[in-house]
C-alpha cells in the first residue's frame, strides 16, 4: 500500500514539475522577444519551429498545444477586427504574415499533432499557396498513414484548378489501408470533370462529414448551400435564391 501510495506521488510530482516546466519556458520565450512597436501591425514569432524544439525540454507536445492556440488566437483577433463577417477560407486581406510560420513552429514541435495541417490547408491557401501546400506536404511525409492529410492536399491543388495534381493526391491516399471508399472515386471524379459544380459537391460534402473543426463544417455547410443555390437558380431562372 505504501509503495503504491509512493508510486502515485512520484508520477504527480512528475506532471506538476512538467506543467511549471512548460508555464517557465513560455514565459522566458516571452523574455526573448523585442520591445512591442506600437506602429507595428503583428507581433513577431516569438521562436521558429527548430529553435523552440531544442529548448522545450522535451515538453514539446506542451508547447505544440500553446503555438496552436496562439494561431487560432491570432486569426481570430484579425477576424473580429474586420467590420463585416469574413469566409475563413478566404481571409487574404487580413495580412496573417504570422500564420504559416507558427503553423509550420507547431508542426515541427509535434509532427504528428494533425490539427494544424488541416487549417494550413483550409486557411492557409488565400494567404499563402505554397506554404499551404509545404506544410500539408509536410504533414504527409511524416504521417504517410493519415490518409485526411492527402484528402486536404488534393482540396489545395483542386482550389487551384491543378485537377492533375489533385487526382494524384486522392489516388496515393486510396491506396493507405483502410482508407473510405469515396477516396479513390474522387481521383476518378478530378480526371474525368476537376471543375464541375457536382465535384465541388463532392469535396464539400467530405469535407462537412469527416472535419472535427466547428468552423471548416460551417465553410463546407455554406458552399453546399451555394451550390444548392446555383441549381435551383438554373432549374428557375427567375427564382431568387437566398445564399447564407
Amino acid at each position: 500500500m505504501n509503495h503504491d501510495r509512493m508510486k502515485t506521488v512520484a508520477l504527480g510530482s512528475v506532471v506538476v514539475i512538467g506543467i511549471t516546466c512548460a508555464a517557465l519556458l513560455v514565459r522566458w520565450t516571452d523574455t526573448l522577444r523585442p520591445p512591442p512597436d506600437p506602429n507595428a501591425i503583428d507581433e513577431s514569432l516569438y521562436l521558429n519551429g527548430k529553435t523552440a524544439r531544442r529548448i522545450s525540454l522535451g515538453f514539446n507536445g506542451l508547447v505544440a498545444d500553446w503555438y496552436w492556440m496562439r494561431s487560432l488566437q491570432y486569426v481570430g483577433k484579425k477576424i473580429l477586427s474586420q467590420p463585416e463577417d469574413v469566409a475563413i477560407d478566404d481571409l487574404s486581406k487580413l495580412n496573417l504574415k504570422l500564420l504559416a510560420p507558427l503553423l509550420d513552429t507547431a508542426t515541427t514541435l509535434d509532427p504528428e499533432f494533425l490539427d494544424p495541417y488541416e487549417y494550413a490547408a483550409i486557411v492557409l491557401p488565400a494567404v499563402d499557396v505554397q506554404e499551404a501546400i509545404r506544410i500539408t506536404q509536410k504533414g504527409i511525409d511524416t504521417n504517410p498513414n493519415a490518409w485526411r492529410l492527402y484528402q486536404h492536399l488534393g482540396y489545395i491543388y483542386w482550389q487551384q484548378g491543378n485537377y492533375q495534381a489533385a487526382s494524384e493526391t486522392y489516388g496515393r491516399g486510396a491506396q493507405i489501408p483502410g482508407v473510405p471508399p469515396w477516396m479513390l472515386a474522387m481521383k476518378a471524379k478530378m480526371e474525368a470533370d476537376g471543375g464541375s459544380r457536382d465535384t465541388a459537391r463532392e469535396i464539400y460534402t467530405r469535407m462537412f462529414e469527416e472535419s472535427n473543426d466547428e468552423q471548416v463544417k460551417d465553410m463546407a455547410r455554406k458552399h453546399l448551400l451555394l451550390l444548392d443555390s446555383l441549381d435551383q437558380r438554373e432549374r428557375n431562372p427567375k427564382s431568387e435564391v437566398p445564399v447564407r
